[in-house]
């Protein structure tokens, strides 16, 4: 497809934007629409996912038939297969009526279902019946009937996830996912957003009949460093409040913070204040230092195991072996000190530095390598039991540390897991495992 065909899509759809992995996925949809392939549009909420589904149903065969999109999380789970295949008069509470389902209204079109992954199982079922046959009965009846239906789904979830945890069914998605289609969140086109921006001022300034509102340099840049979690439609509310508010049309950085969240300004996974505190997804504050213990106490962690993994290579070592080994990595024990021996000895640093040198440079203690080569190497092996022991303790005492602050987030958000997990900086998934983990599913 030549650029001059994908800017003609681009038109015709409102479409604004010329970042690479945009331009692939207008060219993927455009491929794929003469066909009846089943297609899954991945990408995060607010960043556009309707707008291909809708180029793949102008520009397929079906253009002439009916088009209509679906979000399946808005719909409550009791009624969902009745608002999808239809239901007989008198088959559940309130049926006074028969009605046909959106597959059967739909029946020579294009059905969108947004939201695919909030769908429940049993709906699940009967959807791939449909993908797979063209078969549906309706809720209280026993009657196949036939459909032709295109079927575009969407998500903002990652689907495989979902399968890995039962909340989605393994064959419904490789049948969805014939053709994928990845809408990049807008984020990833920085030069992208100032030209929505001004396609949005543009807008609101015809509604509201208003100047425009234009940006400096300054906010130009400002604006594309902020990292839009809302996409576009956060950016298009950006530009709506802008146009409205602002009494002198050309705003500067400092203006345009008032309207960018500074909990969402960082691309940190993790969002800390100037002021000394951080804030989740929904505006809660939390203390700084419950954050800074959690990233000290993880690389703490790494570091003590990565010393131990070298010890614990070194003590099987040959003296001359092990003595070359420590020298070649001597970065990593700035700070540990070997295990006493048996006579009583105080603990020792395994470094120390050198007499002719500078204070920065360190030699080893031979002492500590030189061993009768006929020996057992129980002093190595002592030690290294010892750092073990002290490993093990301090371990245990950053897992006290971390389900501590699992219940803490837990408490603060109403065990509502999907936001305590965005609190601690973590996936839904890692949360579950944790809670299984320190026996708190229950919590």
């Amino acid at each position: 497809m030549t650029p001059s065909e994908i800017q003609s899509i681009k038109q015709r759809f409102g479409i604004i934007g010329n970042a690479p992995s945009l331009n692939y996925a207008i060219q993927v949809a455009a491929q794929v629409a003469p066909t009846d392939m089943t297609v899954l549009i991945t990408g995060e909420s607010g960043s556009g996912k309707e707008s291909f589904s809708k180029i793949i149903h102008a520009l397929s065969p079906r253009k002439h038939g009916q088009f209509i999109a679906i979000n399946c999380g808005a719909i409550p789970e009791g009624t969902i297969d009745s608002e999808l295949f239809g239901h007989e008069k008198g088959s559940f509470t309130g049926a006074q009526e028969a009605r046909k389902g959106y597959f059967e209204v739909t029946n020579g079109g294009t059905i969108f279902l947004d939201e695919i992954g909030e769908m429940p199982l049993g709906t699940q079922a009967r959807l791939l019946r449909v993908l797979e046959n063209g078969e549906f009965i309706r809720v209280g009846s026993s009657k196949v009937q036939k459909t032709d239906v295109r079927v575009v789904a969407a998500t903002n979830v990652n689907l495989l996830d979902a399968v890995r945890e039962g909340r989605f069914r393994e064959d419904l998605y490789y049948r969805l996912n014939t053709v994928p289609i990845t809408v990049p969140p807008l984020r990833e086109r920085d030069d992208d957003i100032y030209l929505l921006f001004r396609k949005f001022a543009t807008d609101f300034s015809d509604r509201y009949r208003v100047k425009p509102v234009t940006l400096t340099p300054d906010a130009v840049q400002e604006l594309q460093r902020f990292r839009f979690p809302g996409n576009i439609r956060q950016l298009k509310n950006v530009a709506e409040q802008m146009s409205v508010l602002e009494t002198d049309r050309e705003v500067d950085a400092r203006r345009l913070r008032q309207y960018l969240p500074a909990d969402q300004s960082s691309r940190l996974p993790m969002l800390v204040h100037a002021a000394g505190s951080a804030t989740d997804g929904a505006g809660n504050a939390y203390s700084e230092r419950d954050l800074l213990y959690k990233v000290l106490f993880d690389m703490r962690r790494d570091m003590t195991d990565l010393k131990k993994l070298v010890l614990d290579m070194a003590a099987g070592q040959r003296p001359q072996e092990a003595q070359e080994l420590l020298r070649q990595n001597s970065h990593l024990f700035n700070n540990l000190s070997v295990a006493p021996y048996d006579n009583g000895q105080a603990a020792r640093p395994l470094r120390q530095p050198a007499p002719d040198g500078p204070p920065n440079e360190y030699i080893f203690n031979s002492h500590d390598l030189e061993v009768d080569d006929t020996a057992d190497y129980e002093d190595e092996a002592h030690r290294v039991e010892d750092i073990t022991h002290e490993t093990e303790e301090e371990t245990l005492s950053l897992e006290a540390k971390e389900k501590e602050m699992i219940i803490k987030a837990l408490k603060k958000h109403h065990n509502k897991r999907k936001y305590a997990a965005h609190d601690l900086g973590i996936s839904e998934r890692t949360l579950y495992r944790k809670l299984k983990q320190y026996d708190l599913e229950q919590a």
